[in-house]
């Protein structure tokens, strides 16, 4: 085993914490309070290559497909701000299906519209529904073929960047008494078709920065290449469940990545308080019930960076999850950086309890990484089924 980093690791990694430090922190507490969009800073990211990196060279993006370095981006971003690093990586999701489930042609098509350094285009992934959320098989939003298009109809809720993305991924069932089976992804790549609109926007606890809203479809009208995937017989065809299990497989260490730079940014915070901080003639550092908070911290930080890695280190070579290792990177990292910041803020006292000071900020970031993109209860169903299943 090796752990060290390769010198283009460490180069991207110096690159994100240094965007994460002098772009990204400074206007975290502004973004959180206000919950506008950081455009400015999407765009600096977009152009100096922090949101394209991973896609392939041939559609525009970096050509790094290194699953470990994505990691040690995400986490040197959201070590920054969680909520602006979602805005940052948001079009990373859409991407995924795209990567997962395209044919040849529509990711000529679409890719190089998310890679272009000159016009930065965000994308969105529209899969939860007011009434499908853990249970995706229940998607209520329906597609219809009418010639040489299809029809689509339904709302999708809590879609990040949903309705003010260039490009949207939307899945729908094309026949519900399948369940999963019937289900397929669609694009809409024009945010102002005739009956595309966006609902509600939500206000939220934590990830303020990041944009999260309802999308409404009334009689979409899009053509039929756009199924993404192709259709049922095509020699590329993907079917649309294989699709999103493959894009939410992929994409589970990275979001177990954020949450541990949550966790470090915390971490880090605490301790150079505690350092500080006197008490009883001496720092708070030195009194063992502080110090042995700070002690459990960091053990479950490393040990949330291992397992991420691990899973990072599989995907890049091309090992299958056989146990759930992407829903073990993600449950642990959650757990971790929700423990954490709360742990974070009892050091500080009275003072990690309001605003002035970053971590209770840190602790309702915290919070989602338990439950987007699978909740802790669903990564635990994953696992424990994959382990009932392969006996170890």
């Amino acid at each position: 085993m090796d752990f060290e980093l390769t010198r283009e690791q460490r180069e991207i990694q110096r690159l994100a914490h240094e965007f994460a430090e002098k772009e990204i922190r400074p206007k975290a507490a502004y973004y959180d309070e206000t919950e506008e969009f950081p455009w400015e800073i999407v765009k600096k990211a977009h152009k100096i290559g922090l949101t394209t990196f991973s896609y392939p060279e041939e559609y525009g993006g970096g050509g790094i497909d290194d699953p470990v370095t994505s990691l040690l981006v995400s986490e040197e971003l959201a070590w920054g701000c969680a909520g602006i690093a979602v805005a940052v990586s948001g079009s990373h999701l859409p991407a995924a299906a795209i990567m997962a489930m395209g044919t040849t042609r529509q990711k000529k098509k679409w890719l190089p519209i998310l890679c272009d350094p000159d016009n930065c285009k965000i994308g969105a992934m529209g899969l939860t529904e007011p009434g499908a959320g853990s249970d995706v098989s229940s998607i209520q939003t329906t597609a219809r073929r009418e010639g040489d298009h299809y029809v689509l109809n339904g709302t999708k809720q809590f879609i990040t960047n949903g309705g003010i993305a260039d490009i949207h991924v939307v899945f729908a069932s094309l026949d519900r008494s399948k369940g999963w089976g019937g289900v397929a992804a669609f694009i809409i790549d024009d945010k102002n078709i005739p009956g595309f609109s966006m609902g509600r926007k939500e206000r939220k606890m934590g990830v303020r920065a990041s944009h999260t809203a309802q999308v409404i479809m009334e009689d979409v009208r899009i053509p039929v290449e756009n199924r993404l995937g192709g259709e049922p017989g095509d020699q590329e065809y993907v079917p649309g469940y294989i699709g999103a299990l493959k894009m939410l497989e992929h994409t589970r260490p990275g979001v177990a990545s954020s949450a541990i730079g949550i966790a470090r940014a915390a971490y880090e915070y605490a301790l150079g308080y505690a350092k500080e901080r006197i008490q009883f003639g001496k720092p708070i550092v030195e009194h063992q019930a502080v110090a042995f908070k700070l002690a459990d911290m960091a053990t479950r930080i490393d040990a949330a960076r291992l397992l991420t890695w691990r899973a990072g280190w599989m995907r890049h070579k091309g090992v299958r999850f056989q146990r759930g290792e992407g829903s073990m990177a993600k449950l642990f990292a959650g757990d971790v950086a929700m423990a954490t910041t709360i742990d974070a803020i009892q050091i500080l006292g009275g003072y990690g309890y309001v605003k002035e000071y970053p971590v209770e900020k840190w602790a309702r970031d915290a919070k989602i990484y338990q439950i987007w993109e699978g909740t802790a209860e669903i990564q635990r169903m994953v696992i424990s089924r994959a382990i009932a299943k392969y006996g170890r």
